[in-house]
C-alpha cells in the first residue's frame, strides 16, 4: 500500500480555478460566508454561523491557535550610480528561527537575532555588499535594522539581523513587516490583513500564513459552540515554507517536505484520549499536529 501511494502522479490533483472565483478579501461578517454541509450521500448549501447546528453535543473541535508574523521585510540597496538613482529592492522572507531558535525567546530579542529565510532578487544582493539596512520609527525612536546574508541552509539562506534602540524584534517586525498573504491571491498585503488574515483566536507567534480553515471562525460561532455542548481545545503549528513553495516532482514520492514547529498540552493529549465523542480538526494543520500525538 505504502509504494502505491508513492507514486501517485501529482498531475492528478490538478484542478482549475479561474482568478474570478477566488475570494480576494473577506466578508465583512466572517461568518456570513457559505457553508458546504453534505450529510449521507446529500449537498446542500447554509452560512457558516450555523455550524454548531449541525454537530451533536459531546463532540470536541481542535484548534490551530497559531498567529501569523509579519515575515514579509524589505531592504533596498545603496544606489552606486548617482544622486538619483536608486538601489535594488531585496525581499527577505522568514521562515524559521535560527538563533534563538524557540519563537518566544526569539520574539524578546532587543539587539540580534537570526532566521532561515528565503530571499527574493538575491542575485542583486552581491557578496560586496553583505549588508542591508532599513530605517524605521518607533514611537520616538529612530531604529535602524541591518541584515547580513549568511550561509546557504538547504533550500534557505541564513540571515543575521542586528538593530539599536532597545526595542524587541516584535515590536521591529510590527513596524517594518509585512503580512505574507497567500500568493494565490495576486495582489499586494493591505493594513486590514494584519487583522483578516488572523484567526479570532490566534495567540502564539510563528506562522508565515495563516491556518486558513479557521478564518470563518467569529466568538459568536464559538460562543454558540460552547451553548451547544461543543468542547473546545488548542494546539499550535506553526505554518511554514512548504505553503508556499510549489511541487516540482512528478510523483509524490519525490516531494520533500518541509519540517513544522508544533506544540501541545499534555492536557490535551489526555483529553484526547479519553474523549468518548467525535472529535473534529479545523483544517489540516490541526490534524497533522493530532496525528503527531
Amino acid at each position: 500500500m505504502e509504494e502505491s501511494v508513492k507514486h501517485i502522479k501529482i498531475s492528478e490533483f490538478n484542478y482549475p480555478l479561474p482568478d474570478e472565483r477566488i475570494a480576494k478579501f473577506p466578508l465583512a461578517e466572517r461568518d456570513s460566508s457559505k457553508l458546504l454541509v453534505y450529510r449521507q450521500g446529500v449537498v446542500s448549501e447554509d452560512v457558516f454561523r450555523n455550524l454548531p447546528l449541525y454537530l451533536p453535543s459531546g463532540d470536541m473541535m481542535v484548534f490551530n491557535n497559531t498567529k501569523v508574523i509579519q515575515a514579509r521585510l524589505h531592504f533596498r540597496k545603496e544606489a552606486t550610480g548617482g544622486p538619483k538613482s536608486t538601489g535594488a529592492l531585496i525581499e527577505i522572507f522568514l521562515l524559521e528561527p535560527a538563533d534563538p531558535s524557540d519563537y518566544q525567546v526569539m520574539f524578546t530579542q532587543t539587539e540580534r537575532c537570526s532566521w532561515y529565510c528565503l530571499v527574493g532578487n538575491l542575485k542583486r544582493w552581491k557578496e560586496d555588499t553583505p549588508v542591508l539596512r532599513n530605517t524605521v520609527q518607533i514611537g520616538d525612536k529612530t531604529i535602524t535594522l541591518e541584515a547580513r546574508r549568511g550561509a546557504l541552509h538547504e533550500t534557505s539562506h541564513r540571515i543575521d539581523f542586528c538593530w539599536d534602540g532597545g526595542v524587541s524584534w516584535a515590536e521591529l517586525l510590527e513596524a517594518v513587516g509585512e503580512i505574507p498573504i497567500p500568493p494565490y491571491l495576486n495582489r499586494e498585503s493591505q493594513e486590514s490583513d494584519k487583522t483578516t488574515y488572523q484567526t479570532v483566536y490566534s495567540k502564539i507567534k510563528g506562522s508565515v500564513a495563516a491556518p486558513t480553515a479557521g478564518l470563518h471562525f467569529t466568538e459568536r460561532v464559538l460562543r454558540d459552540l460552547d451553548a451547544h455542548g461543543i468542547d473546545r481545545e488548542e494546539l499550535t503549528l506553526h505554518v511554514g515554507a512548504g505553503t508556499f513553495r510549489p511541487v516540482k516532482s512528478e510523483e509524490i514520492s519525490g516531494h520533500e517536505m518541509h519540517t513544522e514547529f508544533i506544540a501541545v498540552k499534555r492536557s490535551t493529549i489526555e483529553k484526547l484520549i479519553a474523549h468518548g465523542g467525535q472529535t473534529i480538526a479545523v483544517g489540516t494543520t490541526s490534524v497533522r499536529t493530532s496525528r503527531c500525538h
